[in-house]
């Protein structure tokens, strides 16, 4: 694979021209999370431009990433690194490289919620999410007082439009996967 092939892969997905940015460090100055990250999203854009796509994609950065866009507004070359960031995530998966695959498990158990009543459906998702990692009571405690304090309801509450809403993610899932 030479340098350039990781470079215009992320560049089709995302939709974003990367190389045309020149490392201000805006985005990494403005992340809210840029602490918490491996990789401060200025160096993951440098090692996509380097051709570095293992280390890109086993980094935890790019889950780590709250899509919050505050790295996008920031850029001066109008570089959606956000949009990046998630194009990152989608190559990853595809490529079966994740580094965080509890973010993408919890995601996914998320995601079948809402497609299933049109809201999230906390108790569902987060039991599903446990049981798939057989942990099912290690923050018992903070679930039951959420419960007591109101902040999570046993019944999900379901949106009357359901038949929009599967169109919508009929939709996503054709985008995903080039339909």
């Amino acid at each position: 694979m030479d340098n350039l092939e990781f470079l215009h892969e992320t560049e089709k997905v995302s939709g974003e021209k990367i190389s045309t940015c020149y490392q201000c460090y805006k985005c990494t100055n403005g992340c809210p999370v840029a602490a918490e990250m491996d990789i401060v999203p200025h160096r993951i854009i440098r090692h996509i431009i380097l051709g570095n796509k293992e280390k890109v994609l086993t980094s935890k950065s790019i889950w780590t990433c709250l899509q919050c866009i505050t790295c996008s507004v920031r850029c001066p070359n109008d570089i959606d690194v956000a949009r990046i960031f998630d194009a990152l995530r989608k190559i990853s998966v595809k490529e079966h490289c994740e580094a965080d695959k509890d973010t993408w498990l919890f995601d996914s158990f998320f995601l079948d919620s809402v497609r299933k009543h049109g809201k999230l459906h906390e108790l569902e998702a987060i039991m599903n999410y446990k049981l798939a990692k057989r942990d099912l009571f290690s923050d018992a405690k903070m679930g039951i007082g959420m419960f007591l304090k109101g902040r999570m309801g046993i019944l999900p509450h379901n949106v009357k439009d359901r038949k929009q809403l599967r169109e919508i993610f009929k939709k996503i899932v054709g985008e995903r996967l080039g339909r």
